[in-house]
């Protein structure tokens, strides 16, 4: 009865282990949304749902192009970005507005 009880305790262990492993670092992203427009091909795919590699480049390069986006529903204008993307992304992202301080 010790051994399957000392057996219980190390599965749950593990379990709870690896549950904090796959759990703890989406909630890092979360509590802070990324700002669109300092963020990195590599922030974009792993932050964003249904933004992979090729999207998030595309959304580098028009950031590029046309400089800084003045607001997260300026990403529609990004081919591959539609409105039900951005919608489910909406609470992941955000624009940091650059305030002057006098």
């Amino acid at each position: 009865m010790k051994k399957l009880n000392c057996t219980f305790r190390v599965n749950v262990s593990r379990l709870l282990l690896v549950l904090s492993l796959v759990f703890i670092p989406f909630s890092l992203f979360a509590a802070s949304p990324l700002d669109i427009n300092t963020a990195t091909a590599a922030e974009f795919s792993a932050v964003m749902s249904g933004v992979g590699v090729k999207k998030a480049e595309a959304i580098i390069t028009y950031r590029d192009a046309n400089g800084p986006f003045d607001s997260v529903e300026q990403l529609t204008k990004v081919k591959g970005i539609g409105n039900v993307l951005l919608d489910r992304n909406r609470d992941l992202v955000r624009v940091v507005s650059e305030e002057v301080v006098n």
